[in-house]
């Protein structure tokens, strides 16, 4: 028989129940019944002693719902868990009243509204977790006076305002989360005032200023994450005194100056990420002798300089090594072999060099100690020179990126590189690579992205190539690439990018049209030759075409218009002839289309006016003739799109003569402005007769009243045309034995 106390919190939770609109597990339809006691309720906890609801877990349900107010009646309630649910709405006053509150985890929901301030009232509070919901407004201050809390998570939510500065006076406070808001201003040195905190977070915000000194107070901190947010000046020194610090994160601010050396001297530190700031200068050479148990450090996007120092070479436990976008100098070390954990190592775009006295790049042989290795970058390091060894073939066996491009590196393409079984992603465009494409990489069957653009690689493509099945970016762009393209390129499937310009191919396999997926094909300055694949409309999926500076020859394939998603076309530099397919019309993405230095003849087709993206349009040199369009886009073009085509009329703007009248088009009018004419010469003459043959008893109408003849008006064919709108129908007043007549109002009334 149950209590009338525990009646108070059945009632309560059946309330509940029944502000809950979606179960999908039905916890509550099968569990929550009257027929049972509330105690036996999943997710409902009774105290022992007075049989009252005391916890309620309701975590992780699926719930859709609101909180009712009745709620707030289990007075004995304790820990409230609804987290990772989606409860809505407003949270009901009402639940002021559960001052036993130790526990509140609402977080993962969808609330709304501001923070309540009766929250302040709950002076048992130990831990309050609001985050993953939707509330605004400020953080209210009295939050800053619940004296026995130790965690307050207020993240991701769409807080704005400043950090209360009566925060510090939260000195039991553990963990400090308000990261992913909206807030402003600067951090409160009160900060500092709160001893016992091991994890605070800041990061994502809006916040401003530099981070107070008072933060090295803060002796028991393991995680602080102030990164993006808009935080400046200088790193203080102070964080060196965080002597249990395991992460400092505080990338993607604008924070300059050099690194103070203490934060290279924490022993327990894991992770430092302080990329994508304003930091200059060296790295400390005295630094890091006490890193031992340090994973990763990320200094990429800044402006630092001088040595990669051997202190980094020493955290022999690091994982992740992102040095890229500054300016360090100096030989890559080989010391970076002894990093055997290393995964992810990243020296792109410095001023890094090889040791002169290495024909080949002697680091790579000692980074095949690294079996762990996953990602290896050092592109856009110019002083790098020398050659690939032929022990890049031994790198990890778990290498799945290496890029290693604008680096001058020189000789062949070891054929060894065959053996990287699990590369995904291969760079070395841009260097000064000889000799043939190596047929081996034609066994990393795992292959995505080849690029060995912009080298000085000979001979023909590797029919080898073909097998790699799951390749979608090819680029091979200016070489020394000679031959037809390779029939077999048109069976991988999964190509999406191929770029095979600036080479010496000669002809494109009818094959190639099987690529349905391709998005994007470069084919230019090549001597490419015959007639363009009349099949070309199977390329579904393109959106960009340059066949440019080739040879190609006879008409534009009508069935390129079925391409409807290309943006770019460029046809330029070829032999093409015929006209410019009036269906081009069709592609109302297209924003570029060169048909320059061509053959082409006819008129350029009024329906283009319709291309309303059509941003840049060239036609030059060719032999278009009549009309330049005037409408839409066309208005926008300049000389430079028509230039070199003699017998195009238009606008004086474009350079070219005025559009004449058509000869024939006026001797149709005249055909019927003749007529019309001595009709009214015939009317006046049979008028003036039967006024001469009046009786004399009518006046004849005084001299000084009649018209000088000179006064009369000349009426040319040009003013009569004008008149009457092109003799338009509409202005067709009948049709005689001598033609039409028409009405019409002359340009001077």
């Amino acid at each position: 028989m149950e209590s009338p106390n525990i009646t108070t919190d059945r009632l309560a939770l059946l309330a509940l129940k029944s502000h809950v609109t979606s179960d999908p597990k039905r916890f509550l339809a099968t569990n929550w019944s009257t027929s049972t006691s509330v105690c036996n309720w999943i997710g409902v906890t009774c105290g022992s002693k007075n049989l009252r609801v005391t916890v309620l877990n309701l975590t992780g349900l699926g719930l859709v719902g609101t909180i009712p107010s009745h709620l707030g009646n289990l007075s004995f309630l304790s820990r409230l868990n609804i987290m990772n649910n989606s409860f809505q709405g407003l949270l009901p006053n009402h639940l002021a009243n559960l001052h036993r509150l130790k526990f509140i985890n609402l977080g993962n929901n969808k609330f709304g509204g501001e923070i309540p301030s009766w929250f302040g009232s709950f002076t048992r509070l130990q831990n309050l977790y609001l985050f993953g919901n939707n509330f605004t407004g400020l953080i209210p201050s009295s939050l800053c006076h619940l004296p026995k809390l130790e965690s307050l998570n207020l993240g991701n939510n769409n807080l704005r305002g400043q950090i209360p500065v009566k925060i510090g006076k939260l000195s039991n406070l553990k963990t400090l989360h308000l990261g992913t808001n909206q807030l402003s201003g600067q951090i409160p040195g009160t900060i500092g005032d709160l001893l016992n905190l091991e994890r605070l977070r800041f990061s994502e915000n809006n916040l401003t200023g530099p981070v107070p000194s008072s933060i090295g107070n803060l002796t028991f901190l393991s995680y602080l994450d102030f990164s993006s947010n808009s935080l400046s000046g200088a790193l203080p020194f102070q964080i060196g005194n965080l002597q249990n610090l395991e992460i400092l994160s505080l990338g993607n601010n604008s924070f300059s100056g050099s690194i103070p050396p203490p934060i290279f001297n924490i022993s327990t530190t894991l992770m430092i990420w302080l990329g994508f700031n304003q930091l200059s200068g060296q790295l400390p050479s005295t630094a890091g002798l006490g890193l031992p148990k340090l994973e990763g450090l990320y200094l990429e996007l800044n402006e630092l300089s001088g040595p990669i120092r051997t202190f980094i070479s020493n955290a022999s436990n690091l994982i992740f090594l992102q040095l890229t976008n500054n300016s360090f100098s100096g030989t890559v070390p080989d010391t970076f072999g002894n990093l055997k954990y290393l995964q992810r190592l990243d020296l792109g775009h410095n001023n890094l060099s090889s040791k002169p006295s290495s024909p080949v790049l002697s680091f790579l042989s000692s980074l095949t100690s690294c079996k762990s290795s996953e990602v290896l970058i050092f592109d856009d390091n110019p002083l790098i020179n020398g050659e690939l060894p032929l022990s890049v073939g031994n790198l990890s066996a778990s290498l799945t990126l290496f890029y290693a491009s604008h680096c001058n590196i020189k000789g062949k393409i070891p054929g060894e590189i065959g053996n990287l079984s699990k590369l995904l992603w291969l760079g070395l465009d841009h260097n000064d690579f000889t000799g043939t494409i190596p047929a081996t990489l034609g066994r990393l069957r795992e292959l995505q992205d080849v690029d060995l653009g912009s080298n000085k690689l000979e001979g023909s493509i590797p029919s080898e190539l073909c097998h790699l099945e799951r390749l979608a970016y090819l680029t091979l762009t200016d070489n020394k690439l000679f031959g037809p393209i390779p029939e077999c390129l048109g069976d991988m499937v999964s190509l999406r990018n191929l770029f095979l310009g600036s080479n010496s191919f000669t002809s494109i396999p009818s094959t190639l049209t099987r690529l349905d997926g391709i998005l994007f094909l470069e084919l230019s300055s090549n001597s490419l030759n015959g007639s363009l694949p009349t099949d070309i409309g199977t390329w579904k999926s393109l959106t960009n075409l340059n066949l440019s500076d080739n040879r190609f020859s006879g008409a534009i394939p009508s069935s390129i218009a079925d391409l409807m998603h290309l943006t770019h076309i460029s046809l330029s530099g070829n032999m093409l002839q015929g006209s410019i397919p009036a269906s081009f019309d069709d592609l109302i993405s297209l924003e570029y289309l060169d048909l320059s230095r061509n053959n082409l003849t006819g008129m350029i087709p009024k329906s283009l006016e319709k291309l309303q993206n059509l941003k840049h349009f060239n036609v030059s040199f060719n032999r278009q003739q009549g009309e330049i369009p005037s409408r839409g886009l066309f208005g926008n073009y300049s000389s430079q799109s028509f230039i070199g085509n003699e017998d195009l009329c238009g606008p004086s703007r474009l350079q070219v003569p005025p559009c004449k009248t058509d000869p024939s088009k006026n001797a149709n009018l005249l055909k019927y402005i003749l007529p019309a004419i001595g009709s009214v010469k015939l009317v006046s003459v049979v008028v003036i007769i039967l006024l001469r043959s009046r009786n004399t008893k009518t006046e004849l109408p005084i001299q000084e009243n009649l018209r000088p003849l000179p006064e009369w008006r000349r009426i040319s064919y040009h003013d009569l045309a004008q008149a009457t709108d092109g003799f338009s129908e509409s202005n067709l007043l009948g049709v005689g034995s001598f033609g039409s007549v028409y009405k019409g109002t002359l340009s001077t009334g």
